[in-house]
């Protein structure tokens, strides 16, 4: 199986940065796109920065010039550094891991972290 664990969340003032970690293991050759993704209250789960199967990598128009994605392959661990934080960047944050086996494609998600942006 493959486990996902995400960290780095908290509350922080408008301006202020957050770096979140997500940590991933198990059964995760193979793995075809990363994506870090959030989800307000009363809103939809949108994707704020990936990695796409290519390696390259893709940002939700709200975080371009802010939020920065990298990681490390060698501890296979992915990173969203987010600056200059806005209040409505307030969401669960969480990591999402896409495995092709066998011609299928299986999505793994994290159980997220809590980022809290206030005014």
């Amino acid at each position: 199986q493959v486990q996902l664990v995400e960290s780095g969340g908290g509350l922080v003032q408008a301006g202020g940065s957050l770096r979140l970690s997500c940590a991933a293991s198990g059964r995760i050759f193979n793995a075809n796109a990363m994506g870090w993704y959030r989800q307000a209250p009363g809103k939809q789960r949108e994707l704020v920065a990936g990695f796409t199967s290519s390696g390259s990598t893709n940002y939700a128009d709200s975080v371009k010039g802010r939020f920065t994605i990298s990681r490390d392959n060698a501890k296979n661990t992915a990173f969203l550094q987010m600056n200059s934080l806005k209040t409505e960047d307030t969401a669960v944050y969480s990591c999402s891991l896409r495995i092709a086996r066998l011609g299928i494609l299986y999505d793994y998600w994290g159980q997220g972290t809590q980022v809290t942006v206030s005014s």
